[in-house]
């Protein structure tokens, strides 16, 4: 994944596929999905698996942590838009994130 370019997890997927001069369809039949899924995937229509989100990276040869951080990252950012949350809760996330693996 580039790292100086701000991309939602579907633009990369598309980007990906484009770059590589695949269909829909080849990747789609590659990664075990229906071609239509894998569109509204790359809409942000529709939102993948984490199974998915492994296939992905492994089709294309990218680090799998790396392809989950970017997922999850896109559903934290979304989530503070539509609650129209200050930033701020980053940081609380953070400290209840620590807290929480103390307790495990």
């Amino acid at each position: 994944m580039r790292k100086n370019k701000v991309t939602t997890f579907a633009e990369q997927i598309r980007r990906l596929r484009q770059e590589a001069h695949l269909s829909l369809r080849e990747v789609a039949l590659n990664i075990g999905i229906d071609t239509s899924l894998l569109g509204k995937i790359e809409r942000n229509e529709r939102q993948p698996t984490k199974e998915q989100i492994k296939q992905v990276a492994k089709y294309f040869k990218l680090d799998e942590r790396d392809m989950m951080k970017e997922y999850l990252s896109d559903q934290i950012a979304y989530k503070i838009l539509e609650e129209e949350a200050d930033l701020d809760i980053l940081k609380v996330a953070e400290r209840k994130i620590q807290y929480l693996r103390a307790k495990q």
